[in-house]
C-alpha cells in the first residue's frame, strides 16, 4: 500500500447564486439543487497512489484543481464524496510563510513552526542550525519576520519543511524559491527525502521540472483526471493539448473574450460551474444583427451563446435570464439541447434564443446565461449579472412591464340606454 492513497476523490464548493432556484414543474424537479446555492465542482473522482521513495507531479493550467487536491490530502478540508488515506508524518509547502507571525523572529517561527509539524522542542533546537543555513539567513535569524523581504520568509518556510522529517512532502507551486542555486539547493534536498522514502507530491507548471523530477504524473483539467501516467507520455499530451488549443484562437476570439460585451469575467465573481463545458461568447443581438446593450420597449432582443467543450457530453440544457438590478427576476427561459436536435456536444457550437418582443418598462437590467448538465445537477458554466442592458419606453408605467397599450373614453353602456 502506498504512503498516500486518493480513492474516487470529488470536492463540490457551494456558492451563492443572488436569485432564487425556479422550480421545472413539468418534470417535477428543481432546477438548482441547493434553491439559491449552486454547486461548484473543483474536483471529480480523482484517485492516485503514491509509495514511500516516489514522486507524483500534477500539472495542469490555473483553476485545474492541483492545489485543492494538495489541501485535501494534507488535511485542509475533507472531501465531498472520496477517501484519502495517508500514512506517516505530513510536511505541507502549500502557501510558504504564510503562518509566520511578523512581530516573531525567525527562529521563533521556525521553533513554533516545528512543533506544530510533530517534532518536540529538543529535536527543532537539534535542527535549527541546518535550517538556519540551508535558508541562508545566518544574520537575519534573530531578527522579526516583518523586517524579512518575500524571499527570505519563502526560504525560511521551505527551509522548514524539508527539515522536519516528513514521511509525506507536499509541495505546491513553491519549486521557483529562490535565485538558481537556491534553486538546486532545494532540487537536492528533496532527492534526499525521496531516496530515504519520503513521498511526495508537487504541483508545478513546470513541465521540464516535472519531467526531470518525478515518477509519475497526473494531468488535471477543470478538476478531472485526464491523463496520468510515465512524465515522457502525460507531459506531451498536456503540451500537445495547450499548442492546439492556442492555435485554435484567433485574434478575434481574443479580443472578444476581452471586450465582448464590455464585462469581464472572473471566476467565483460572475462565472461559476465545472468549466467541463465553456460559454466563450454571449451577443445581445438587435432585429439588424448589431450587437447592442440598449432597446426600444417592444424590439426583439436575440441572445446567442457560442460555447466550447473539449470532450464530449451528452446532450446539455440552456437557459437565459433576465433581472432587474434588485435581482428581480423577469423572465428565466431554458430549454433541453436534445429538444433542439442536439445529441451531444463536442468541440464548437452555439445555440439562440430569440425573444420577439421585449416589453420591458425603462430600466437597468442584466441577462444571466448558463449551460447545465442533463439533469440540472450543476452548471457548467453559468455568467451571472455578465451582460448588461438597458430598455427606453417611449410611453410611461408602473410595473415591471410595459406591453403596447392604449387608453380611450367612451359612453357608460347604461347611458346608451
Amino acid at each position: 500500500m502506498g504512503a498516500v492513497q486518493v480513492r474516487g476523490v470529488s470536492k463540490r464548493y457551494r456558492y451563492q447564486r443572488h436569485g432564487r432556484g425556479t422550480a421545472d414543474a413539468e418534470h417535477g424537479q428543481r432546477r438548482f439543487a441547493f434553491g439559491n446555492r449552486d454547486a461548484f465542482w473543483a474536483l471529480r473522482d480523482i484517485s492516485l497512489a503514491v509509495s514511500p521513495g516516489e514522486v507524483f507531479g500534477i500539472i495542469g493550467p490555473n483553476g485545474a484543481g492541483k492545489s485543492t487536491l494538495l489541501r485535501l490530502i494534507g488535511g485542509v478540508g475533507s472531501p465531498t464524496s472520496g477517501v484519502i488515506q495517508v500514512d506517516g508524518r505530513v510536511s505541507a509547502m502549500l502557501e510558504l510563510g504564510s503562518d509566520f507571525h511578523p512581530e516573531l523572529t525567525g527562529r521563533e517561527n521556525a521553533t513554533l513552526s516545528g512543533i506544530i509539524s510533530g517534532l518536540t522542542r529538543k529535536q527543532v533546537n537539534e535542527r535549527m542550525p541546518d535550517i538556519v543555513q540551508f535558508a541562508e539567513l545566518n544574520q537575519f535569524i534573530d531578527s522579526p519576520c516583518r523586517m524579512y523581504s518575500a524571499g527570505m520568509l519563502l526560504r525560511l518556510a521551505f527551509a522548514i519543511g524539508v527539515h522536519t522529517d516528513p514521511q509525506v512532502l507536499l509541495i505546491d507551486e513553491v519549486l521557483a524559491v529562490g535565485d538558481s542555486s537556491f534553486q538546486r539547493k532545494c532540487l537536492a534536498r528533496i532527492d534526499e527525502l525521496r531516496r530515504s522514502g519520503c513521498a511526495i507530491l508537487v504541483s508545478t507548471h513546470d513541465t521540464e521540472m516535472a519531467a526531470q523530477l518525478c515518477d509519475q504524473v497526473m494531468w488535471l483539467r477543470k478538476g478531472v483526471a485526464v491523463e496520468a501516467g510515465g512524465p515522457a507520455d502525460v507531459i506531451a499530451a498536456y503540451s500537445r493539448s495547450t499548442d492546439r488549443e492556442t492555435r485554435k484562437r484567433t485574434p478575434e476570439d481574443w479580443r472578444s473574450e476581452v471586450t465582448g460585451s464590455g464585462v469581464e469575467l472572473r471566476i467565483m465573481e460572475n462565472r461559476f460551474g465545472s468549466m467541463e463545458l465553456q460559454i466563450t461568447d454571449v451577443r445581445l443581438l438587435d432585429a439588424a444583427g448589431f450587437r447592442v446593450n440598449q432597446l426600444l420597449r417592444g424590439e426583439p432582443l436575440r441572445v446567442e451563446v457560442d460555447y466550447y467543450s473539449s470532450q464530449s457530453l451528452p446532450a446539455p440544457n440552456f437557459g437565459v435570464l433576465i433581472r432587474k438590478a434588485d435581482d428581480t427576476v423577469l423572465f428565466d427561459g431554458y430549454i433541453s439541447g436534445e429538444d433542439i436536435g442536439i445529441d451531444a456536444v463536442s468541440g464548437f457550437g452555439s445555440v439562440a434564443l430569440t425573444l420577439h418582443r421585449l416589453d420591458l418598462n425603462s430600466g437597468e437590467y442584466h441577462i444571466d446565461v448558463g449551460v447545465y448538465t442533463r439533469d440540472w445537477a450543476y452548471a457548467y458554466d453559468y455568467h451571472w449579472r455578465a451582460y448588461p442592458l438597458t430598455v427606453w419606453a417611449a410611453s410611461s408605467a408602473k410595473g415591471l412591464v410595459n406591453p403596447p397599450h392604449a387608453w380611450e373614453a367612451s359612453q357608460p353602456r347604461h347611458a346608451r340606454l
